[in-house]
């Protein structure tokens, strides 16, 4: 199975048409930095933007609360999720801890078919890196993690690492220092070849290095710069 159609196709599960649309929209404005982590978003809103019912506006808005892009708030309204420093530090060490379990099975079980397919998504992600897509670059890096969860073979490692790449993603988006220079490629080329080598113990040690060096790139700090919703999500009157 190839994991970047099933991580698409869980992403926007029941959505179609115009309630797409606003999940892509908000989705690619949390990932390349255009939407702040906070940021209010009333149904209204995207009700008057995209010219649609609050019905459509609220199943966009309930699949972006599943993958824990946004917060719906009771009475409130939807704001885009804001991990405080406390939640990242935890969802790193939980991370960090879930993947130190799936690299050795990975070494174990991993299939030709699976190691082709992770270099494949190596050059996606560093050709995203480079061509400035942002979003698409975060994506794929998930991917690449849930991958190897794949060729682990563990369901419930899956299921467990599934959810942390999603907020983890989302942190990464609101929080990645913008002058910072990802080398995720190489280290994710230098831990397929670990596994390759059945090197179980360097590649774990390889894999927490990585996740460390991720954490340690982030700027957990405020910004309260006003927010012109229209403009970021690329929407006329």
């Amino acid at each position: 199975m190839r994991v970047t159609g099933a991580v698409r196709a869980k992403a926007k599960r029941g959505l179609s048409g115009t309630d797409r649309r606003i999940y892509d929209s908000v989705f690619n404005a949390v990932m390349s930095q255009r939407l702040p982590s906070g940021t209010k978003l009333t149904e209204g809103t995207f009700c008057e933007l995209f010219k649609v019912s609050r019905t459509i506006v609220r199943k966009a808005l309930q699949r972006l609360a599943h993958e824990h892009i946004i917060e719906l708030r009771p009475n409130r309204g939807a704001i885009v999720a804001r991990p405080t420093p406390q939640e990242t530090r935890e969802i790193f060490i939980a991370r960090r801890a879930i993947e130190a379990a799936i690299v050795p099975l990975a070494v174990m079980r991993a299939t030709r078919p699976q190691i082709v397919r992770l270099r494949q998504l190596v050059k996606e992600e560093d050709a995203a890196l480079h061509r400035g897509d942002r979003p698409a670059w975060i994506r794929l890096g998930g991917e690449f993690h849930l991958m190897l969860a794949e060729a682990a073979a563990n369901k419930v490692l899956l299921r467990y690492l599934t959810e942390l790449v999603s907020r983890c993603s989302l942190i990464i988006a609101l929080y990645e220092s913008p002058g910072s220079i990802p080398c995720a490629s190489e280290e994710h080329n230098e831990l397929i070849d670990l596994i390759v080598d059945g090197e179980s113990r360097k590649a774990a040690e390889r894999m927490d290095r990585h996740l460390l060096a991720i954490e340690r790139r982030l700027k957990l700090e405020d910004d309260n710069e006003r927010i012109d919703l229209a403009r970021i999500l690329g929407v006329t009157a």
